[in-house]
């Protein structure tokens, strides 16, 4: 008997069936990603099976103090938000302000509002603001940093990521297989050189020990990097 083809038809059956069995429905997270769509903002959100990754990784590593890089509506950043503790806090940035303000919507409809701050600006501009208050100890260092904006800035997000994280921090850094071409010495796209200078940098900075992996779901053929700041 032949295996079975991983066809688009295929690997989302199987991701249907990984949502339906380990992820279920939330109203809250479906109305927000609804939201978004009815404002017209893109369908970039991450899949259901990797928002509840997300979520276990906050609580696996314990982290209290979470910062994101790119809001969209706050699908994630609701996911991120869930699995720290009561009194924990999500600061995420993000450059629009119509996505800021669905975003903000969305995390005080889910009951998360309270945990999240929302920074509006260019992450390359907004993350210098915040190593001020960690030197001079107003701010703890954040414990897991969740990256998924402009992929030709991944370098950058990955610097700040070990400058305002701690020995032990948890670094993901979303679509970094991009439909495969990352791995095409061929592509010129900007969005591909910059994920892979990212996965470069987490392979030779002494400051991260890191893996990736492929995956296929409702988003389709792309991967994750996982990295903890050493």
């Amino acid at each position: 008997m032949s295996e079975p083809v991983p066809t688009p038809e295929r690997w989302r059956a199987v991701d249907r069936y990984f949502a339906e069995t380990l992820v279920g429905h939330d109203a809250a997270l479906e109305s927000a990603v609804a939201d978004q769509r009815a404002a017209g903002l893109p369908s970039i959100e991450v899949a259901p099976v990797s928002g509840k990754l997300l979520h276990l990784l906050a609580r696996v590593s314990g982290a209290r103090r979470v910062l994101e890089i790119g809001t969209l509506g706050a699908y994630s950043t609701i996911w991120l938000a869930r699995g720290i503790p009561d009194d924990g806090s999500v600061v995420t940035i993000e450059a629009e302000p119509l996505n800021a303000e669905i975003a903000r919507a969305n995390l005080d409809r889910s009951g998360v509002g309270d945990k999240v701050e929302i920074l509006l600006g260019r992450a390359a501009d907004v993350l210098p603001t915040l190593e001020a208050a960690i030197l001079d100890g107003s701010a703890a260092r954040f414990d897991l940093v969740f990256i998924d904006a402009d992929k030709e800035s991944n370098t950058i997000y990955l610097d700040w990521a070990a400058r305002l994280g701690r020995s032990g921090t948890v670094v993901v850094v979303d679509n970094v297989g991009r439909g495969g071409a990352v791995a095409d010495p061929a592509a010129t796209r900007s969005d591909v050189i910059g994920t892979r200078r990212g996965l470069e940098l987490l392979g030779t900075d002494p400051r991260f020990d890191a893996t990736a992996l492929q995956t296929l779901d409702a988003k389709g053929w792309d991967g994750v990097a996982i990295a903890l700041v050493v």
